[in-house]
C-alpha cells in the first residue's frame, strides 16, 4: 500500500502550527460538514451568513433585490435558499450572484442559483476558463458579467469591489464593501483563499508576492472568508449577544489568515529549494 506523502511543511503563527493536511482539514471538514447548514445570521449592517458549517456564502441585501456571493455546490443550493428564507428574505430576489474563486466547493451551484433565481452571474476574468469547464450535470456555466480588478459591483445603494488576489486560482478574487452599523461606517473584507496549490512554480509565487502586499493595504474592520475556519466564525457566532459588541467586528486580526498561509507559502518554497539536487 502507498504511503501517503510527508504532511509538511509544518509553520507556526501567533502560537498555532499549521500542516497542509490540518489547513485543508480545518477548512473542509467532513462531508457532514460541507453540506449541513451552520445556523444563518447576520454579520453586520446588510451583510448575512447563508452557507454550510464550513463552506461560506453571504447574502448582501439591498432594496433593490440581494448578491449572493459563493453558490458553494450543487447540492447546498437548496440548503442555502432555506437559510435565506429562515432570515426573513425571499431567494427570488437574489438579482446578482458572485464568487470568490472557480472551485467547485465555492461555485459549482452557480448554474442552479441562476434557474431559481434569474441572477446575474459576474466573474473575474482570469477564472473564466476554470469556471466554464464546471459542468455539474452537464450544465454550462454561467457567465453574465466578466470583471477586472478593481471593477465595481453594484445594486440598491451597495457597492462591492472586485480585488483580483490570485494565487490559489488565477481569478481568485477578494471582494470588499461598507456596511453601516450603529451610525458607523465598517469595512467589510470578504477574503478569497491564499492557499498555495504545491509545488509553487515561479509564476504562483509572483502572483501571491503581489496579492499578499495588496491585500495588507485594503481598509478592514470586518474579516471574512470562503471558508468559515478563516475567520473563527464558529467562537464568534457563539459571543453574539444583543446590546454587547460585535464579535465580527475584529480589525486585529484581519489578515492572520494571510499571516498563515503566507509562511506556508516561504516554507513551501525554502522546502522546493532544498529538494534541489
Amino acid at each position: 500500500m502507498a504511503q501517503a506523502p510527508p504532511d509538511e511543511p509544518a509553520v507556526t503563527v501567533r502560537g498555532q502550527t499549521y500542516t497542509p493536511r490540518s489547513i485543508l482539514s480545518r477548512n473542509m471538514g467532513t462531508d457532514e460538514d460541507q453540506t449541513t447548514a451552520f445556523p444563518p445570521h447576520k454579520i453586520v449592517g446588510n451583510v448575512y451568513y447563508v452557507g454550510t458549517r464550513t463552506l461560506s456564502s453571504f447574502l448582501i441585501t439591498t432594496p433593490a433585490g440581494h448578491i449572493l456571493l459563493n453558490s458553494t455546490y450543487e447540492r447546498n443550493v437548496r440548503t442555502i435558499e432555506k437559510s435565506v428564507t429562515q432570515l426573513g428574505f425571499k431567494f427570488s430576489d437574489v438579482r446578482i450572484l458572485l464568487g470568490t474563486h472557480a472551485h467547485g466547493d465555492h461555485q459549482e451551484g452557480d448554474a442552479l442559483v441562476k434557474e431559481l433565481t434569474g441572477a446575474q452571474v459576474m466573474a473575474m476574468r482570469e477564472d473564466i476558463p476554470a469556471l466554464e469547464a464546471m459542468r455539474p450535470g452537464g450544465k454550462a456555466h454561467p457567465v453574465d458579467r466578466t470583471l477586472r480588478d478593481g471593477e465595481e459591483v453594484t445594486l440598491g445603494g451597495t457597492t462591492l469591489v472586485a480585488h483580483l488576489t490570485a494565487g490559489h486560482t488565477r481569478g481568485c478574487t477578494t471582494w470588499t464593501m461598507k456596511a453601516q452599523e450603529g451610525g458607523k461606517t465598517l469595512n467589510v473584507v470578504f477574503a478569497c483563499s491564499y492557499r498555495s496549490p504545491a509545488p509553487v512554480t515561479p509564476e504562483i509565487e509572483k502572483e501571491f508576492n503581489r496579492t499578499f502586499d495588496l491585500i495588507r493595504s485594503l481598509p478592514c474592520d470586518v474579516p471574512l472568508g470562503d471558508h468559515p475556519a478563516q475567520y473563527n466564525m464558529a467562537a464568534k457566532y457563539a459571543k453574539l449577544k444583543a446590546n454587547a459588541p460585535n464579535p465580527f467586528v475584529d480589525s486585529a486580526n484581519c489578515w492572520v489568515e494571510a499571516e498563515i498561509q503566507e509562511a506556508m507559502l516561504r516554507a513551501q518554497l525554502k522546502m522546493q529549494q532544498a529538494a534541489k539536487p
